[in-house]
């Protein structure tokens, strides 16, 4: 497993090239086996023909021998008939001659005269066997020792009546020197071929790999720039294999079929779109109702006609209603207009009057208001940031139980380097843990009612101003949401 791992990580460049090289090697290799079996072969049948020339050639010459003899022909006068002829033989055949009886009792031998001895070993029984079973009546015998390899031929001498007279030997030593030696040299040719061969093949190799994945890498050049979200350039090549020619047809159709559905993908987006953006709306809309619903019920519980201050106080309830209004309005023409919700006005403003503001409109005795300083200026747009805190502020007073006493919601704003940062904090339920990940999704709410919209809008309209907003959460004692702008400088 380990080994193909390593083999799929190389390049097809890489594997084109190497397989080349190990055809080339893997070629020579076996050539030069092939070689050597051949050069052996040829030298064993050369021996097995050597020995079979000089078997025939003794043969006819003893057979003469025994034809011009003025002895008896038997097998008791065979050493006699030899006695001086068998070194004569000999030396003329150039191999030793050995003639024993039909037991296998040595008769006599071309070896020097104090070689041949009484008690010479006999012919071994199952030799003289196969050398009577056999239609040639011929065997024989190969031994190897020290390592050279020995053939001892075993055939019989007749009369002219073909009656067995006895048995001739004729050990033979086999010599390779002749052989090993053209072999060792046809190698050493072979070998300086074949190097000559391996360079040519290198360059051969690299330049036939190169230009066969040369197609091969426009395309996955091309595959790699190739994305749903812009216009993809079909490829205008050529190749000269049928299979890349393939490749890239099916590349330029799924060029064509991606643009397809990129159009298709687009559309689908941009319903999508629309029925969130509806979505959106509602929840934009509903937002300023409940500050305004809150108004309404306040004034309806504190109006009293005979108040000094009521021409005020009708001014302060006047005014809040018509913010809100103007926010639903300002909802309503984004929309209208197909433009973010609402679009950004920005204007230079101190931060800490809006968030007071803002935090009016609650009317809440548990919501403590602390500022750093009686003046942040920055330029945001004013509905924006009334959204985020009224959004912030709502989900705070929603996080803590109505049976819940010492109910208690903080909102601090400070200065920290170029940031301006708005913190609330209650001391509500929390936020369960597998929860966390998922607070800023759209359509993700933990309360009975709402559609789960307020934190994922106010976190993109803080990411639009280049900020940031982060919560530190303990369920059970309740949750600190962080609301880091940039101060934008008019």
């Amino acid at each position: 497993m380990f080994r193909n791992f390593k083999l799929s990580m190389l390049s097809l460049r890489v594997r084109i090239f190497l397989s080349m090289i190990v055809v080339i090697i893997v070629s020579s290799v076996l050539l030069a086996s092939i070689s050597i079996i051949q050069f052996k072969n040829e030298a064993k049948e050369y021996h097995i023909e050597r020995l079979e020339r000089k078997e025939n050639a003794v043969k006819e010459h003893i057979n003469f021998v025994l034809s011009t003899t003025t002895y008896p022909l038997s097998t008791e006068n065979l050493e006699l008939i030899f006695k001086d002829k068998i070194h004569e033989l000999a030396h003329i055949h150039n191999i030793e001659i050995n003639i024993y009886d039909l037991h296998g009792k040595l008769l006599k031998s071309s070896k020097e005269s104090f070689s041949v001895d009484k008690i010479s070993p006999p012919i071994p029984e199952y030799i003289l066997k196969l050398v009577r079973s056999s239609v040639e009546k011929r065997y024989v015998d190969i031994k190897t020792i020290n390592g050279i390899k020995n053939r001892s031929s075993f055939t019989q001498i007749k009369d002219d009546k073909f009656k067995p007279l006895g048995v001739l030997n004729l050990p033979y030593q086999e010599d390779d020197g002749f052989y090993e030696k053209e072999l060792n040299s046809f190698l050493i040719r072979l070998g300086q071929v074949y190097s000559f061969m391996l360079i040519v093949a290198f360059a051969l190799a690299y330049f036939l790999s190169s230009y066969i994945t040369k197609s091969l890498k426009t395309i996955s050049d091309k595959l790699n720039e190739t994305s749903l979200n812009q216009k993809n350039e079909k490829i205008v090549l050529e190749a000269s294999s049928k299979e890349i020619n393939l490749l890239i047809n099916g590349y330029n159709q799924m060029v064509d079929e991606l643009e397809r559905s990129a159009i298709k993908l687009a559309q689908s987006e941009r319903e999508e779109a629309w029925r969130e953006m509806a979505k959106q709306v509602a929840h934009e809309i509903k937002n300023p109702l409940t500050p305004m619903r809150l108004t309404v019920q306040s004034f309806q519980r504190r109006f009293n006609p005979e108040d000094v201050n009521i021409k005020q106080k009708m001014n302060d309830y006047s005014e809040t209603l018509i913010q809100q209004i103007d926010t639903m309005s300002a909802v309503a023409s984004a929309f209208s207009n197909f433009a973010s919700m609402p679009a950004q006005q920005n204007e230079t403003l101190n931060v800490v009057d809006v968030v007071e503001l803002a935090l009016d409109i609650f009317n809440e005795n548990n919501i403590v208001f602390e500022r750093e300083a009686p003046e942040i200026i920055s330029k945001i747009d004013r509905t924006q940031l009334i959204r985020i805190i009224t959004n912030l502020v709502k989900n705070a007073i929603q996080s803590i139980p109505e049976e819940q006493e010492n109910k208690a919601i903080s909102v601090w704003v400070k200065k920290e380097k170029e940031n301006v940062l708005i913190i609330v904090q209650d001391n509500g339920i929390g936020i369960k843990e597998e929860d966390i990940n998922r607070i800023f999704e759209p359509k993700f709410t933990t309360k009975n009612s709402g559609m789960g919209l307020g934190l994922g809008i106010i976190k993109n309209i803080i990411e639009n101003y280049k900020g940031t907003i982060s919560f530190e959460t303990e369920y059970g004692k309740g949750t600190r949401f962080t609301v880091s702008l940039p101060i934008i400088n008019s």
